[in-house]
């Protein structure tokens, strides 16, 4: 199957110019249903797939998305590269809205571990995930972005809540406190369960707003947020097209042998069941 990139985002990003030979594509698997249809065509003359992270209309919640059937969908679909698009709360005075943050780490604040692994049922994985993001991915969009002009932050800790509401200004205080740059609500289970598919995975993190702890500003709203969201929209589709191209056409980024050292459970022991509820995954160990 052709090596095809992976676009997570709002539903809106997949009406873009350039976009062509357009199929929608509908999908149930093992871990059940993703978020919506996935659309496929070329962009760049590259083959893309964009996945509407909280379905067409925005109708489900950060803690609601199916992150196990979003990214099992994309890699049965040959995806070996994600851009994860993402509106995020600036947690630093120097990031405003509109500006564009490369994350290179993660904090997990989130209370729904079991979804954020493909592994179990008798196949034991632990990946590493020192460096969550590409590096080689990240740098892509650095220079996608910065030659559309968009004002680009490389580096920073995203700090994964749970949502749906959010910060108080407590927590927002802390998260300042502890260090870290950008706020959100869906983007570490994405990270993880792609480090375990094999594929390389960067965000894109739009800002929309300065979180809570800015009390000179009105504290953010969903209003608010929804402002500065449709120009981060087109910012981001201007963005996307240059970086796809820029994307090498092999799969051989350290990301995209992941699980080499990663599985503990010795091959003759993994359960048939298990084997063919992770088939896409673990395929180059079935063909040896």
């Amino acid at each position: 199957m052709t090596p095809a990139i992976g676009i997570i985002g709002g539903s809106g990003l997949y009406e873009i110019e350039g976009f062509t030979h357009r199929e929608e594509i509908r999908l149930t698997t093992p871990f059940g249903d993703p978020s919506d249809e996935l659309v496929a065509g070329e962009l760049a003359g590259r083959r893309v797939i964009f996945l509407p992270r909280h379905g067409r209309g925005h109708r489900i919640l950060p803690s609601e998305i199916n992150h196990q059937a979003n990214i099992w969908a994309l890699r049965s679909l040959g995806v070996r590269w994600i851009i994860s698009v993402s509106a995020v709360g600036s947690l630093k005075e120097q990031y405003h809205p509109r500006d564009v943050v490369l994350p290179d780490q993660f904090f997990d604040r989130t209370s729904r571990r079991e979804h954020h692994t493909f592994f179990g049922q008798g196949v034991v994985a632990h990946v590493s995930l020192a460096d969550p993001i590409s590096n080689s991915l990240r740098a892509i969009l650095a220079s996608a972005a910065a030659a559309v002009g968009a004002k680009v932050h490389d580096g920073g800790t995203y700090v994964n809540m749970d949502g749906p509401a959010f910060s108080t200004r407590a927590e927002s205080n802390t998260n300042r406190h502890l260090g870290f740059d950008v706020i959100g609500m869906t983007n570490l289970p994405e990270a993880k369960l792609a480090r375990e598919a094999e594929i390389a995975l960067a965000t894109l993190a739009m800002i929309t707003d300065y979180d809570c702890w800015k009390t000179d500003e009105a504290h953010v709203t969903a209003e608010a947020v929804m402002s500065h969201l449709h120009a981060n929209v087109a910012m981001a589709k201007a963005i996307l097209p240059k970086a796809i191209a820029a994307i090498p056409d092999t799969p051989d980024w350290p990301e995209h042998r992941s699980l080499d050292g990663a599985i503990m459970t010795a091959k003759n022991l993994w359960p048939e069941v298990t084997i063919k509820k992770l088939e896409p995954i673990l395929q180059r160990f079935l063909c040896v």
